[in-house]
């Protein structure tokens, strides 16, 4: 579940469109290669991508979705191989990443000790999911995700409540709250539901973090230097990658600091 870009055709440089702002220096639709995606399916400014206007592509993370559609869905032949496939590989891709991300969270839930009520529950998803990701090209594009996501998003919420109930004055419950550029700075959050919050240029530097649920958090720009991130519910690489840091910032122990802190 993590990328794997030389096992990828480059699939998140192809298949997703973007547009021109404050992520991307030029607009691009899906289906159309970026201009720096080079025949090998390296990116050619992979090492200066901020500096070249394309943040947007260090906080992307397929979770290891193009791996699994270019070797895998697709047997290891590219889309430049294959022309034929490719219309439908760009569109399995998407796809796969939501599956992907899925597998991640419900990986995650099954290391919690205290979510343990619901373990059995979350390794039938678990099983389920995986089934689903080695499916057909066809069968994958046709798969209801946003009802999976529902379903899934259950056993998260429950597992996220058991893991939260074991800490004393655990914080408030801020799910979904609109708190683009608070001043959060040294709070309280442990514990907290952060699920689906926005957190954009919020000043949480030196805030307590711990076992809060992260979820969907979107922490673009968000300020973490010095906050306390150990034990931290659903938080991705992708999130971290969006948000400010320095060395003082704790992290749970499967993310990686990012290298532009």
């Amino acid at each position: 579940m993590r990328a794997d870009c030389a096992n990828c055709f480059g699939l998140c440089c192809v298949a997703l469109p973007f547009a021109r702002s404050a992520d991307f220096a030029v607009s691009k639709p899906a289906g159309q290669p970026c201009s720096n995606l080079q025949p090998d399916f390296h990116c050619g400014i992979h090492a200066q991508l901020r500096h070249k206007g394309y943040p947007g592509c260090t906080v992307f993370d397929c979770f290891g979705a193009g791996q699994k559609v270019s070797q895998s869905t697709f047997g290891g032949t590219s889309w430049r191989g294959a022309p034929e496939t490719a219309h439908s590989m760009f569109e399995v891709f998407p796809v796969m990443r939501q599956l992907h991300e899925l597998l991640w969270y419900v990986t995650e839930a099954l290391d919690l000790a205290p979510a343990r009520p619901v373990h059995k529950k979350l390794r039938r998803a678990l099983a389920h999911i995986d089934g689903l990701t080695r499916g057909s090209a066809g069968s994958i594009t046709e798969l209801d995700v946003n009802a999976l996501r529902g379903e899934v998003s259950t056993l998260l919420l429950r597992a996220s409540e058991l893991v939260r109930a074991q800490v004393t004055g655990r914080g408030k419950n801020h799910r979904g709250a609109d708190l683009i550029g608070a001043k959060l700075s040294g709070a309280k959050l442990r514990g907290a539901s952060l699920r689906g919050a926005l957190l954009i240029a919020a000043d949480l530097s030196g805030a307590d973090l711990r076992d809060a649920d992260l979820i969907g958090a979107d922490l673009r720009g968000a300020d973490l230097r010095g906050a306390d991130l150990t034990g931290a519910l659903f938080l991705t690489q992708a999130q971290l990658n969006a948000a400010k840091g320095d060395a003082a910032t704790r992290l749970p122990p499967a993310l990686s600091r990012p290298a532009h802190w």
